[in-house]
């Protein structure tokens, strides 16, 4: 009875809260002491001879240099000729949107979160604060803080049949899989946000929008939670309205139902860190993904829900599994320079080094590093960490991974809880989509390499010939 109690009292929380819209203005902080990028405008215009046909061609650069790809279309040899492609596997030098999220240097090592270091933030802010800023461009004020807060909170209910859903899944699925699953299936249990039932101009309505991103930044740590809890074969755990995110993530994974259960506060905090380090990333494969599928005008659930799974691969979040089963194979740390030198004979692989974009220490690795020394102060040391440290220490005394910048990126020092903290960036580069009027279906062209040209012959014609 009591759990109905509770449960009653959530859904009810959520329901009042359905209608409300953050307020939204740039207070005078968000812009004092705000620096220009520091080349200035790049502004001007590119010359292009196409030796095919002794043709010159003007193409304009824009201020933050970049050049449209469709204006080279024009440059042709002829009317069989369609115009010069962009071949970019891997979307290498490929910028398929503007955004004002966050910023990324790779060769300085420089991550910023709307302008701010994300060393200032990851030290000073909250998730939910940085949550804030990322999604609706401004740190907020005190009022705003607690409003959004409230909201967020409010709508951490879970459907029932959401949750029967992933009791039903198998008990030795990833809970990473069953995360995923169940953030798409939210949709089914949302059709007044799915776009192909209400129109496509539902997500016009500021309300509409603010309650999505009430609903998926509230339940995620609920579902998180239960797909943890169901691997080990554990009920899920209603959350609690007198504790933080963080606190509630540890409460309902931790508690077995113990409503008296607290949540150490430095855990919580060193929580919230990973959560604010992990939130948003630029236009990496997932985020990708999202703003891929938003631009089909899919409901936000399906969307987040794509990006998510895009973690699984083990070039992207899987990686985070992938170093502490590295760690377990290496053993002791006596094993080390054996592991070494097999990793340069190409014999094995170094998992947590390396970054396509960081070309230099990765600076939310730096942070993680420190928070780990925290955590374990806590509860304890764990061999792996020591582990860990000592293969860093080799790794980046070796001039064989110096010299190839192979230096520690995040997933070498983290371990459900990626997803749960990127769902706020996934939601912001979402919501910064719907208001881009560049916005249109992402459909790339390919560079076909196929047969040009041959006519259909009967199977038995074909058996002849092949005969």
């Amino acid at each position: 009875m009591e759990k109905v109690t509770a449960r009653l009292a959530i859904l009810s929380a959520h329901l009042e809260v359905s209608d409300q819209v953050l307020p939204q203005g740039i207070e005078p902080w968000c812009t004092s002491g705000a620096a220009a990028p520091p080349h200035g405008s790049l502004k001007g215009s590119l010359t292009i001879v196409d030796e095919r046909t002794g043709k010159k061609y003007q193409v304009p650069i824009a201020e933050d240099g970049t050049v449209k790809s469709i204006d080279l279309k024009k440059i042709t040899t002829g009317k069989d000729d369609k115009g010069i492609k962009l071949y970019d596997p891997g979307y290498l030098n490929t910028a398929p949107v503007r955004s004002s999220i966050s910023y990324i240097d790779g060769d300085e090592g420089i991550l910023r979160y709307r302008g701010y270091p994300i060393e200032e933030l990851a030290e000073s802010s909250s998730f939910l604060e940085v949550a804030y800023l990322i999604i609706y461009g401004n740190l907020p004020s005190q009022r705003q803080l607690a409003d959004w807060e409230l909201a967020v909170s409010q709508h951490s209910a879970v459907p029932q049949g959401l949750l029967d859903m992933i009791q039903s899944m198998p008990q030795d699925a990833y809970p990473t899989g069953v995360f995923d699953s169940a953030m798409s299936a939210l949709s089914l249990f949302h059709p007044d946000a799915n776009p192909a039932h209400m129109g496509q101009d539902v997500y016009k309505s500021a309300q509409v929008r603010d309650k999505q991103i009430f609903r998926i930044l509230g339940q995620a740590p609920t579902i998180a939670a239960a797909a943890f809890l169901r691997t080990a074969g554990k009920p899920p755990v209603l959350p609690l309205s007198n504790l933080s995110y963080t606190e509630n993530l540890l409460y309902m994974m931790n508690s077995m139902g113990n409503r008296f259960y607290k949540p150490d506060p430095r855990l919580a905090r060193v929580l919230d860190t990973i959560f604010i380090l992990h939130c948003e990333h630029e236009m990496n494969c997932s985020t990708a993904a999202a703003r891929h599928l938003a631009s089909s005008g899919v409901d936000v659930y399906t969307a987040i829900g794509g990006a998510a799974g895009a973690l699984n691969g083990p070039l992207h979040g899987g990686a985070v599994e992938a170093v502490p089963k590295m760690l377990s194979e290496i053993g002791t740390v006596e094993n080390i320079p054996e592991f070494i030198e097999s990793v340069k004979n190409k014999k094995r692989k170094l998992s947590g080094f390396g970054h396509r974009i960081y070309r230099n220490y990765d600076p939310r690795a730096r942070v993680l590093k420190k928070l780990a020394d925290e955590v374990f102060s806590i509860v304890g040391k764990d061999p792996l960490v020591e582990l860990a440290a000592a293969l860093e220490k080799a790794a980046l005394s070796d001039e064989y991974f110096v010299k190839r910048k192979l230096y520690p990126n995040v997933d070498f020092y983290s371990g459900l809880v990626y997803r749960v903290s990127r769902i706020a960036g996934y939601l912001s580069h979402w919501r910064e989509s719907l208001d881009d009027p560049d916005t249109k279906i992402m459909r790339p062209q390919q560079a076909y390499t196929g047969v040009w040209l041959r006519h259909y012959e009967p199977v038995a014609v074909r058996e002849r010939t092949i005969k």
